[in-house]
């Protein structure tokens, strides 16, 4: 019961990575590049028993020939490859459990993702309710943009002069009439 629980967490671990980054990603196939994600984020690479050349090697190791990712079950024979290395000092079996506790429930971090200043400089030159002149046109009530419409003056040919309230009446007073 237990053993099936956790092989449940690391298949939800590796469907996690393989759709990371990929809007069109199925969550069967882990690409190489969510395979060294998979094992710097869940601290499989150590810096000393294993690094990233490694975690490349055992992935062009287990993939197909002609395939550029690997299925559930390759994967598991990759982890089976790096625990061994991984944990030396334990037995085949235990330095495999030990390496899918690491990997268990985990999903992929955003560490270095650019974050919005909150600056008072920032905010006061972003604040669109202080533009003036030619610049707030480009924005409407709420400081949202408009577009090309802001930045353009788009022609209309309607024959009517501009901002005339009664523009596109002419038909229904014409044909009222007759």
């Amino acid at each position: 019961m237990a053993e099936s629980a956790d092989m449940e967490q690391l298949l939800t671990a590796f469907r996690k990575f393989a759709v990371h980054g990929d809007t069109k990603a199925t969550g069967k196939d882990l690409t190489g590049k969510n395979w060294a994600k998979l094992c710097k984020d869940c601290k499989i690479i150590d810096g000393k028993n294993i690094t990233g050349t490694d975690v490349d090697i055992v992935f062009s190791k287990v993939k197909q020939k002609t395939s550029r990712v690997i299925n559930y079950e390759e994967f598991q024979k990759a982890l089976e490859e790096l625990a061994p290395k991984r944990f030396k000092g334990q037995s085949k079996e235990e330095a495999l459990q030990s390496i899918h506790k690491l990997v268990e429930g985990r999903e992929p971090t955003n560490v270095g993702v650019t974050k919005v200043a909150k600056t008072p400089a920032v905010d006061r030159l972003t604040d669109t309710s202080r533009y003036t002149g030619s610049h707030k046109e480009r924005f409407d009530e709420s400081g949202k943009g408009k577009g090309r419409e802001g930045r353009e003056e788009i022609v209309e040919n309607t024959g009517y002069v501009g901002a005339y309230k009664n523009a596109g009446t002419y038909d229904t007073k014409v044909k009222a009439e007759k």
